[in-house]
């Protein structure tokens, strides 16, 4: 429900909430209450937006070369038409009963996103069993998730509000999108690398959840950008992520049902700590970048760290 803002006198340890145009957005690791208005990052002018050259002294992460094998022909498979009371999948927890990632800590880039262009069944598996819908928006933000394997015409995505899931789509009512960029957290380095077309660009360090609330591993996507109020953010937007707390009866009560968000701070003494509720933060300069260049849908994929022999440098710009 909605509530009144706050600023409590101790920042390190306030609560930050976001409030949605569709309802209430908590976003972890901010600690401040603050109302928010969540907006898509795409502007008129981003799809002449020219490539960013890639920086060669960072360490390429791992990726797969596209196919270039003609698809052999696949039988259809019919879907089950969806019951009409099924839920809407929304900020909440989404519903139970969907498969797992089939490699939730892949860094191959997730080159397509998928756009509902009507409210579509999500099922657990191509022909099997109608557990949710997918709405053109979620919490009034529109809504583009990865397609993480393609099958007889059916897609499987990461599933919005929750961790390291699939969700597999019928035919029908619904584009694709193109999706150049992709984000690869190591939690054990504290490091964040943005990638365009598989080149890395540029890496920042970064501060993460604690022990006790800790950034989730795995694939995920940044769901849309959030307006804030106040300075504690640094006057910057923040990205919320389709990731939830691994433990929602770990972070306080007032953060529950939040997601996972990235974000930065309003000063930077932290990077290089696990003090978050579970957010990644970044550089102020970094996160205007990101949100300067990166568009709803893209990946961020979490993981311990990468098995490459020389990481690239970091950088604070």
């Amino acid at each position: 429900m909605p509530f009144v803002p706050s600023e409590p006198a101790a920042p390190s340890r306030t609560r930050a909430r976001l409030l949605l145009s569709a309802g209430l957005l908590a976003l972890l690791g901010g600690l401040v209450a603050l109302i928010l208005v969540i907006t898509s990052s795409a502007g008129p002018d981003r799809a002449g937006r020219p490539p960013v050259a890639p920086d060669s002294t960072l360490t390429p992460v791992p990726s797969g070369p596209a196919n270039t094998t003609p698809a052999s022909v696949e039988p259809s498979i019919t879907a089950i038409p969806p019951p009409a009371n099924l839920p809407v999948v929304d900020y909440d927890a989404a519903p139970g009963g969907f498969p797992a990632d089939p490699d939730p800590l892949s860094t191959v880039r997730l080159r397509e996103g998928l756009h509902p262009t009507a409210k579509v069944g999500a099922y657990d598996a191509p022909g099997g069993r109608p557990r949710a819908f997918l709405a053109p928006t979620l919490a009034g933000v529109p809504l583009t998730v990865p397609i993480v394997e393609r099958r007889s015409g059916w897609a499987a995505v990461l599933l919005p509000s929750a961790n390291r899931t699939v969700a597999w789509v019928p035919p029908g009512n619904w584009t694709t999108v193109a999706l150049r960029d992709q984000l690869v957290v190591e939690r054990k380095t504290y490091k964040l690398t943005w990638l365009r077309d598989d080149k890395p660009v540029q890496t920042w360090r970064t501060t993460l959840g604690t022990r006790e609330t800790p950034t989730p591993l795995g694939r995920t996507f940044l769901l849309g950008r959030s307006t804030l109020i106040g300075q504690v953010y640094a006057d910057t937007d923040v990205f919320a992520l389709g990731a939830i707390p691994d433990d929602p009866d770990a972070v306080p009560a007032g953060l529950r049902g939040a997601h996972i968000g990235l974000h930065t701070w309003y000063n930077d003494d932290d990077l290089g700590t696990n003090v978050t509720d579970g957010c990644i933060r970044i550089t102020r300069s970094g996160q205007r970048k990101l949100l300067a260049e990166l568009d709803p849908g893209t990946s961020l994929v979490v993981v311990d760290k990468l098995p490459a022999a020389t990481p690239g440098p970091l950088t604070t710009g």
